[in-house]
């Protein structure tokens, strides 16, 4: 089982908690250096969501260019790095 939970997560428990640990603290710095807020974000989140259910159809042609604009970047690099990673 060890080995399993291993696996899932790159390392063992403590190495990835640290690690977790290490970029959490990286990311506050630079949201704090931009003058972001992890209330901002979710409040973003949750503004976009009650404007989605107001606004209907229109709406859901935004997420969907939203969609179309990200899945350009992330669908090659999750390819590449598959690719790369199954050599190893």
């Amino acid at each position: 089982m060890a080995d399993g939970l291993n696996r899932f997560l790159g390392d063992t428990p403590g190495r990835t908690l640290v690690k977790l640990i290490v970029v959490s603290l990286i990311v506050g710095f630079v949201m704090s250096v931009l003058g972001l807020d992890a209330a901002d974000l979710l409040n973003g989140v949750r503004y976009f969501l009650i404007d989605l259910w107001y606004t209907g159809f229109d709406a859901l042609g935004r997420v969907g260019q939203y969609l179309l604009i990200g899945a350009t970047i992330v669908i090659p690099a999750f390819i590449l790095l598959r690719l790369f990673a199954s050599r190893n």
